[in-house]
């Protein structure tokens, strides 16, 4: 064991308030390209971002990403936004969870208010080449993450059988509900079975948030979803009443935007705020945007707040990604003090296995199954997967390509 004095010297010097702000603005520019880029949904979400932040950047060590990977599943929200938020603060601190949300969201959120503003332009109206080939080359990215990610965190025959029985039960019996189940069951039988954890902890402290300020947002959280709807019942505001919805609705929800669908229809067509024709347009639009699914809290805001669409969308927005933020960012000093304790490393080396075998399910149901319909579509994305491994060509330089030959061949 090194002296303490040595200890000492390797600790990093307190981070400046100007290299704070020059990390945050590069974390803002980067997920601003994800934001314009990442198209597919969370699962392929989770491949751009281990592209850019572990390959490309190396902002973000393997073992580490998928830690947050598998914190971000285990926490109620928009996993694929909360696993950026994360990587951003720990790029930059709270400025940089914010940059990140902010780059990764308003892409999508711009153009869903904007849907929102002139309903003419529904989500129907995009053309169908470019989506199909969206769709192809999202299932290079996401093989790719798979097989990266199989590779260091499914090594060896206990590895590789949780992830394999993972990935059986997660088409079995698909749904978030069967998601939690196998992390836990990833978890117990790295623990009792030691399967051997990967990677390291850094020694390092933690310079961007204490315990104290991290229960503090958790505190606010709860406070929120209990005080929220108090307050808009005894004021008897309609505005407060559907922020209240879509926070609650951001704080219930596993396993990403499709699930949080059902509630947000019942905050807003179940009361007559939407019209459900208005919410179908939505959604089919949403479904063709980059970024995050839950973007499509912009258009129901702007719908729901017509004339003043801009202020409407902006806070439905916040409201339903306000609670996956306050959940990351509080849990994450937590996080780190639990996974520095062995017996959780080793029950953390069985929830990553768990965490390839759920992707490589998804990588079949949902991306395989919605994007290949014949030898054509399994050729092109074949194509797509040469030129992101062989090729070494950006993902988003692929993303937009596909959708120009998609374009052209449709």
């Amino acid at each position: 064991m090194a002296p303490s004095g040595m200890t000492e010297s390797l600790t990093p010097p307190a981070e400046r308030p100007a290299d704070q702000s020059a990390r945050a603005m590069a974390v803002f520019w980067e997920f601003l390209r994800l934001g314009l880029t990442s198209f597919g949904g969370p699962v392929a979400h989770i491949g751009y971002f281990r592209a850019a932040f572990v390959q490309r950047l190396r902002w973000v060590q393997e073992a580490d990403f998928a830690d947050l990977v598998a914190l971000c599943q285990f926490l109620p929200g928009p996993a694929s936004s909360q696993l950026g938020m994360a990587i951003g603060f720990e790029r930059a601190g709270l400025p940089g969870a914010l940059a990140a949300f902010l780059g990764f969201t308003l892409p999508s959120a711009l153009l869903m208010t904007a849907l929102a503003l002139s309903l003419t332009t529904a989500g129907g109206r995009i053309d169908a080449g470019v989506l199909a080939g969206l769709a192809i080359v999202a299932v290079a990215v996401v093989a790719e993450a798979v097989r990266g990610m199989a590779v260091s965190l499914a090594r060896g025959r206990r590895h590789a059988a949780i992830a394999l029985a993972s990935a059986a039960a997660a088409l079995a019996v698909p749904g978030a509900a069967t998601q939690i189940a196998i992390l836990a069951g990833g978890g117990l039988l790295g623990l009792l079975f030691g399967v051997r954890s990967h990677g390291t902890v850094p020694s390092t402290p933690d310079r961007h948030l204490s315990h104290a300020l991290g229960a503090s947002l958790l505190a606010s959280f709860a406070v929120v979803l209990f005080g929220l709807p108090a307050l808009a019942a005894w004021l008897g505001a309609p505005t407060l009443q559907l922020l209240a919805s879509f926070y609650r609705a951001g704080s219930l929800v596993f396993g990403g935007g499709h699930v949080v669908l059902p509630l947000l229809e019942q905050a807003t067509v179940a009361p007559g705020i939407v019209s459900q024709g208005d919410f179908i347009a939505g959604y089919g639009a949403a479904q063709a945007m980059p970024g995050p699914l839950f973007s499509i809290a912009a258009f129901l805001g702007g719908v729901a707040a017509r004339p003043d669409a801009i202020g409407g969308a902006a806070l439905t927005t916040l409201a339903l990604f306000a609670p996956g933020f306050l959940l990351v960012i509080g849990a994450l000093p937590f996080w780190r003090s639990l996974r520095a304790v062995q017996p959780v490393r080793r029950a953390l080396a069985g929830v990553n296995a768990a965490v390839v075998g759920l992707l490589g399910a998804a990588l079949y149901d949902p991306v395989f199954a919605t994007a290949i319909h014949g030898r054509r579509d399994l050729a092109a994305a074949l194509v797509c997967y040469g030129l992101i491994t062989a090729g070494r060509v950006p993902p988003w330089a692929v993303v937009l390509l596909a959708a120009l030959a998609g374009w052209w061949l449709g």
